[in-house]
């Protein structure tokens, strides 16, 4: 916990006199009137110690535990058990800064640490280079983009409807700053299915497993991006990488996505990391630390951050990218997450999440009044369509303790399995819907 050192009315009193000015409001005179908060901030009286703890005690009894409801919610962020190493590990005094290990003579440590999660992500992905990690999904989609555009100065994103919704917000907002333009293609029964694009197109940007849990077709998608010499970026969910071809693989030049999933928990929405690998040909544009292996005048393994040319302490306005930290942290949970899991474990898990998805998907399907939204090969999440009152039928399964899922639409619902969902609790799941239809 910090310490926290009240000041006095003298110790501000003397502050000010000595920077002269004579009150607090005189600091902020340069700030334009109409931008200034004029009026109070309407707090409550202080409290001791003892009082603030009952209060936040209070509060915190309101929330539901995850012991409490079962949760069928996913849509980007899921419910997967963290073994306990993960907090043995990154509770660690030594890894615990987000900052960028400059002095790789006192950051041996953590620049081995990224390095081997870069490796870790390389694997999974099916790319040659992969950063540190950056801050979270949707960022990481919008950086991919702008890797795109300095790569081949075209104006134009082409991007699915499959892709998260919060990804293609912040792409948008990314593109208008530097003058591109964000077309959205929408789905075919699930999935992606690319026209013609021209040569104004940058890149093709498509998710994997899409935001319906569709498998999209990623070969497809790059020859068409390839054919317009535009390149391919996939948003890809990480766990079903066990089963399904890596993207890169299959041609994506860019390889991203949230990692959430991977030994980091929900905690009311973050933080989480984004993950980023590129193709050799962009490794000069890729954004992020990225660090290397080398060795010493006596031969001995070592780290260092490589390449940094690429970066803001060196380029300044002409860096890939000009953020200072990264979400290192939550990477190294990652790592760990996967190390634990193997290349057998993720594999195992996939399956099983591949098997009780299935599962659900049929138990549901065969209620009256339920139907599939699409009917595109699925890993671990999938939407189903209800006929009647979706509002009666969430809040009976909110009494029932159940959270259903996702709203995509009025009639439309979002379902994810983890392995922390039972087969009971999908009968249960499919149980409560009946009752309220």
């Amino acid at each position: 916990m910090s310490t926290y050192t009240s000041v006095t009315p003298t110790d501000r009193a003397e502050m000010l006199e000595v920077i002269g000015v004579d009150s607090v409001e005189a600091l902020f005179a340069d700030i334009p009137a109409p931008l200034r908060l004029e009026r109070r901030l309407d707090l409550p009286a202080g409290l001791a110690e003892q009082e603030v703890f009952r209060e936040l005690s209070r509060l915190a009894s309101a929330n539901v535990s995850a012991e409490d409801e079962i949760t069928f919610l996913g849509a980007g962020m899921y419910d997967h058990y963290v073994p306990a190493l993960v907090d043995a590990i990154i509770s660690r005094s030594e890894f615990l800064t987000p900052y960028t290990p400059y002095q790789p003579e006192i950051s041996q440590g953590g620049l081995q640490a990224m390095f081997e999660y870069q490796t870790a992500i390389s694997e999974l992905v099916g790319l040659p280079v992969s950063n540190a990690s950056v801050y979270e999904g949707p960022s990481a989609v919008a950086a991919a983009g702008y890797v795109a555009k300095h790569h081949n100065g075209r104006r134009r994103f082409v991007v699915s409807a499959g892709v998260h919704p919060h990804a293609i917000e912040t792409l948008a907002t990314y593109a208008h700053g530097y003058g591109m333009t964000v077309e959205v293609v929408e789905l075919t029964d699930g999935v992606t299915v690319l026209g013609a694009l021209g040569d104004d197109v940058s890149a093709v940007i498509v998710a994997q497993p899409n935001f319906l849990g569709a498998v999209e077709d990623i070969a497809a998608c790059a020859e068409a991006a390839h054919a317009a010499g535009a390149l391919l970026v996939c948003a890809a969910d990480p766990i079903p990488l066990g089963i399904i071809q890596a993207p890169g693989a299959v041609g994506a030049d860019i390889v991203v996505g949230e990692g959430q999933s991977l030994g980091n928990r929900l905690d009311y929405g973050g933080p989480s990391f984004g993950f980023f690998a590129v193709t050799e040909a962009l490794l000069r544009r890729l954004p992020g630390r990225l660090a290397g292996e080398t060795r010493d005048l006596d031969g001995r393994r070592g780290f260092v951050l490589t390449l940094q040319t690429r970066e803001q302490h060196i380029r300044r306005d002409k860096a890939t990218s000009n953020i200072c930290t990264a979400q290192a942290l939550n990477a190294l949970a990652g790592v760990i997450y996967l190390s634990w899991l193997g290349r057998r474990g993720i594999v195992e898990l996939a399956e099983l999440l591949l098997a009780r998805t299935d599962y659900a998907r049929r138990r549901l399907a065969a209620i009256p009044g339920v139907r599939l939204s699409h009917t595109q090969p699925v890993i671990r999440e999938f939407p189903i369509t209800v006929d009647g009152d979706l509002d009666a039928v969430i809040a009976h399964c909110r009494r029932a303790q159940i959270n259903p899922g996702y709203r995509l639409s009025e009639h439309e619902l979002l379902i994810a399995i983890t392995e922390q969902r039972t087969r009971a609790h999908i009968d249960l799941l499919a149980t409560t819907i009946e009752e309220a239809l």
